[in-house]
């Protein structure tokens, strides 16, 4: 439910592209961000970080596009997102004790602090690859082949990563078996 939550504006953008084309699904994406933003501020009662961002990026990028007519900003703005973030992981680096992804997950992994830097400027290596390899194709390919790699691609790599780094870790961790034994306490009935 959570991915759905946070690759809404994403999805919509993708559907009304393929129903409008580009302008109709800026429009949408900057109205599915605001929705998206609403929805956990009145309900949730939270709005993470990331939302924030994107949400202001989707309305100054999209608005931009929209205004001036021109697909080119729409289309950085997965760019421009992905460097921000590698930004923020990057200073997490210099800036407190801990780096960001160590403290995004370790009340669910304990790995030794050296693991969690590499692992944390891997996230950064990983979000200027995105960055640059959607701007590549935005450059490079049609705006469909864009749209199509801005939903597919994009989230292909990311889950490709995801994986990569869940087997990196598991070499380091100190506590996997806890781990799957309070998954398996939660969900008797999950097959082991």
């Amino acid at each position: 439910m959570k991915f759905l939550y946070d690759f809404f504006p994403i999805l919509l953008f993708f559907v009304a592209y393929k129903l409008g084309g580009i302008y109709v699904a800026t429009g949408v994406a900057m109205v599915a961000a605001v929705a998206q933003i609403s929805y956990g501020w009145f309900v949730k009662k939270q709005v993470e970080n990331m939302h924030w961002i994107s949400a202001g990026l989707i309305l100054v990028f999209g608005g931009m596009t929209l205004v001036l007519h021109d697909p080119v900003f729409i289309m950085w703005k997965p760019t421009i997102l992905n460097w921000l973030f590698a930004l923020v992981f990057a200073a997490s680096a210099f800036f407190g004790t801990k780096p960001l992804v160590q403290r995004m997950m370790e009340h669910v992994l304990t790995v030794p602090t050296p693991i969690w830097h590499r692992v944390n400027w891997a996230w950064v290596a990983f979000f200027v690859l995105s960055g640059a390899v959607n701007i590549y194709v935005a450059y490079h390919y049609s705006q469909d082949a864009w749209v199509n790699f801005k939903l597919f691609g994009l989230m292909g790599m990311t889950f490709v990563f995801m994986i990569l780094q869940g087997i990196y870790l598991a070499r380091y961790a100190e506590n996997t078996a806890e781990v799957v034994e309070a998954v398996d306490a939660k969900d008797p009935e999950r097959p082991s």
